[in-house]
C-alpha cells in the first residue's frame, strides 16, 4: 500500500466517516419529537429546581451577611 499523502489521509478519513453513518440507525420523526420533548421537560424541571434551591439558600444565608 503506498504511503498517503496529507490530502490522501483526509479523504480516506472522509470516506471512513461516510461509511459509518450510513450505519446509523436514525430516528424518525416521532421518536425524534418524543425526545425533544423529554429533554425539553427535563430542562425545565432542572432550571426549577436550581432555582428553587438557589432562592432559598439565599434568604437563608443573606441575614448573615448583612
Amino acid at each position: 500500500m503506498a504511503e498517503l499523502g496529507f490530502f490522501g489521509k483526509i479523504a480516506r478519513f472522509l470516506r471512513n466517516v461516510k461509511a459509518e453513518l450510513k450505519k446509523v440507525n436514525w430516528p424518525n420523526r416521532s421518536e425524534l419529537s418524543s425526545n425533544t420533548v423529554v429533554v425539553v421537560v427535563t430542562v425545565l424541571a432542572l432550571i426549577a429546581f436550581i432555582g428553587v434551591v438557589d432562592l432559598i439558600l439565599t434568604k437563608s444565608i443573606t441575614p448573615f451577611i448583612m
